[in-house]
């Protein structure tokens, strides 16, 4: 009996999906990194995590980088004239004093371009923010499926699965 009660748990914590941290830099706190999984073959991952700024003066998201991508962006998704776009956010993202940012799918988010590998469900990989005053903070990515819409792998009715068009996957 104890054989299988062992056998249950080790299942249970190979397929639970990676559970993302959280990361102190100066005056802002970053929680839960996160990522989709991806099809094999795509050019291109989204990040997510929700950044609070607890001091007196404004900060800004100005970059940085992840071991699985070429290339790393902030974008913004939003509506325009009922037409939802997207945009990369060439000045970073500012985080005032006392807000919470929360990058999620069909919000602001991080593009991860030139993909190296594809993105499994319940893998982690390493990745480095760069803020324009709380400099670079390193943090772990978790994966989560293709259609979460949080760190925890929920979706729902109402979620808005990020789409770029026609983005051409490789063979």
């Amino acid at each position: 009996m104890s054989r299988l009660i062992l056998a249950a748990a080790v299942t249970a914590m190979l397929m639970s999906p990676a559970l993302a941290k959280d990361y102190t830099a100066g005056s802002l706190k970053i929680e839960q990194p996160w990522a989709r999984a991806t099809p094999k073959g795509a050019p291109v991952g989204g990040g997510y995590l929700t950044i609070t700024n607890t001091g007196t003066t404004p900060d800004r998201l100005v970059g940085g980088s992840v071991s699985v991508s070429s290339g790393f962006e902030i974008h913004e998704m939003a509506m325009d004239n009922g037409v939802m776009k997207m945009r990369m956010l060439p000045k970073g993202l500012e985080i005032k004093p006392g807000e919470t940012v929360t990058m999620k799918p069909g919000g602001y988010h991080l593009m991860f371009t030139g993909l190296k590998d594809q993105l499994k469900q319940g893998a982690s990989f390493p990745g480095t923010l760069q803020f324009e005053k709380a400099g670079k903070v390193d943090v772990e990515f978790g994966v989560q499926g293709m259609a979460a819409t949080s760190a925890g792998g929920t979706s729902g009715h109402g979620s808005m699965p990020m789409n770029h068009g026609d983005m051409q996957m490789k063979k």
